[in-house]
């Protein structure tokens, strides 16, 4: 009796062994309708998921992972479909937060509309020593100019004002910002800027690019406050998009620290992949012992830096190798010389910093391309940091096959294609949009191009540029067919670019992008079914939660 005892004891001791353990899991995915990539870009489907400690321990079946789960959490789904958290792969976040907290004049639709938000804002903030914001395109105002002086004058005269173009490269100034900067019909324009004139040569209140900074070093630098209350704005407003990771495109010192504070504090609600902005003091501060990689539970990385190497093609900045089709003495600016970017990207290579460089026009984009082949000969291990591209948005087709060999990412934002439709061509020529928002092009070559947005350029709403990606069309499905449709991009290839190949392009498709065990639990539940819905309603997706690390950091009004 007693050896049949031990013999059933030891048979059940094996039978534990052999049998496979129940994941240990704290949340229970279930009733989704769920979509993620794997690895290889490849769609799976689920009904559930399992999550432990933040990160994914499993999906599949509702039946099968419920049984697994035991007692823990569960979240109901209700059916609603679940991807995989989206990233951000250029935008700007204080920015964000400083656009919503300041002068708002993204949208407006006329000068008029512009001078009367202005007008409004000034009255409800008669302590403000400067009105600041911005927004604005004249493009949308039908004006064929630029605004003035003289036009914001007429609504704020008694304090300085100074409003951002939509684009960040350009900005507007009344005749007091003007006087509080010195700024006469005797200052010259800068290196890589320039003053806008009017018919005598005064200036008419305009300033491109580099021009811009004789106002900024006297307008109020951000206080403390100001730039947490930036920040909070921003991580809101990201969350409730579906956002749960952001490429900060061109950080300071300052920003860096809050960072800092914000996820020793466990308040990013949202993963921040920074690129400091430049290579000068402030890269010294930050770099000094070396990059930042994974802080405070994978909410902060701090490796890679931000170059630029000309303006944007709104404001003409954008470096044409040849003139624009609509200004014909002007070919743009360029901002560094090229055997000065390629010491600048050295720099930033032997520190093991991934680079980053803003490149509009084609010109900018071949100097670009030639600086990180110069580069590369005194640091040859600098290809295998992933070094990008930023926008990459007019390249002479001749060049577009470099970013091979150069193990280059095109870090692109669809919404600028569908935002710039008014004017591109207008700007360059047809025979130039050859090589213009070419995602296709740099597709079917093998170019990873990481998913942004650039906001507040544009809406940080991320089903906006997959949708813009897909269909080329305006949110009124103009024009029919899509805009050059020979470049769109599929659903599928379009979800990549703002998950999988947005977090290859910062390091981190092994902990983030898909929703594969042991990857983090960054996931939300939306309201349609991208994947198998009509691509046309794309824009109109509805987040109703966002999870980031297995934790709720975002719920819609009025979602159970």
């Amino acid at each position: 009796m007693k050896g049949s005892s031990r013999l059933a004891a030891a048979l059940s001791v094996l039978a534990m062994l052999a049998a496979p353990a129940a994941p240990a899991a704290d949340l229970l995915v279930r009733h989704v309708n769920g979509y993620t990539l794997d690895g290889q870009g490849r769609l799976h489907r689920f009904d559930a998921m399992l999550v432990d400690h933040g990160k994914v321990v499993a999906t599949g079946t509702d039946a099968e992972l419920s049984r697994q789960a035991g007692q823990t959490q569960v979240l109901d789904g209700h059916g609603r479909t679940l991807l995989p958290g989206l990233i951000d792969a250029h935008g700007h976040v204080l920015e964000l937060g400083y656009a919503r907290n300041q002068v708002d004049l993204a949208g407006s639709a006329s000068l008029a509309d512009a001078l009367a938000r202005v007008k409004r804002y000034a009255a409800a903030h008669p302590e403000a020593p400067w009105i600041l914001g911005g927004g604005w395109n004249q493009e949308i105002w039908k004006l064929g100019r630029f605004p003035t002086a003289r036009e914001l004058d007429a609504v704020v005269a008694d304090r300085p004002v100074w409003l951002s173009r939509v684009d960040g490269h350009a900005a507007w100034a009344n005749s007091a910002a003007m006087r509080a900067a010195g700024i006469t019909r005797d200052t010259r324009d800068p290196p890589g800027g320039r003053i806008e004139r009017d018919a005598q040569g005064n200036p008419a209140g305009v300033f491109v690019d580099g021009a811009t900074a004789l106002i900024e070093a006297r307008r109020p630098a951000p206080t403390p406050g100001q730039m947490a209350g930036a920040l909070d704005t921003a991580l809101a407003e990201l969350a409730s998009v579906g956002l749960t990771g952001v490429d900060d495109a061109g950080i300071d010192l300052a920003t860096y620290r809050l960072y800092r504070q914000y996820a020793d504090a466990h308040k990013l609600t949202a993963r921040i992949y920074a690129m400091i902005r430049g290579t000068e003091a402030d890269f010294d501060a930050i770099s000094a012992d070396g990059p930042l990689v994974g802080h405070a539970d994978d909410t902060l990385t701090v490796r890679a830096v931000k170059l630029f190497a000309d303006g944007a093609l709104g404001s003409r900045g954008a470096a044409m190798l040849q003139p624009y089709s609509d200004d014909p003495g002007n070919r743009g600016l360029l901002f560094i010389p090229p055997d000065g970017l390629a010491a600048m990207i050295g720099k930033a290579l032997g520190k093991g910093y991934q680079v980053a460089i803003h490149a509009i026009g084609d010109r900018a984009n071949r100097e670009v391309l030639d600086a990180y082949a110069a580069a590369y000969k005194a640091h040859p291990d600098g290809i295998a940091l992933r070094n990008r591209v930023e926008h990459a948005q007019i390249v002479s087709p001749e060049d577009i096959p470099r970013f091979v060999p150069l193990h280059l990412i095109a870090s692109m934002q669809p919404t600028h294609a569908t935002s710039d439709m008014n004017m591109a061509e207008q700007r360059i020529g047809r025979a130039r949009m050859a090589g213009a928002y070419a995602w296709r092009t740099f597709l079917k070559q093998g170019t990873v191009i990481a998913g942004g947005s650039d906001f507040p350029v544009e809406s940080p709403n991320p089903f906006f540029g997959i949708y813009s990606a897909v269909t080329r069309q305006d949110h009124q499905g103009q024009p029919p067919g899509g805009w050059y449709p020979q470049q769109k991009m599929t659903v599928l290839e379009a979800l990549r670019a703002f998950t999988l190949d947005a977090a290859y392009a910062s390091h981190d498709e092994a902990a983030r992008g898909t929703l594969e065990p042991g990857k983090w639990a960054d996931f939300i539940l939306v309201d349609r079914d991208i994947i198998a819905g009509n691509p046309a309603d794309i824009w109109k997706t509805k987040v109703l939660e966002t999870w980031v690390g297995g934790k709720r950091v975002y719920q819609a009004a009025g979602h159970p």
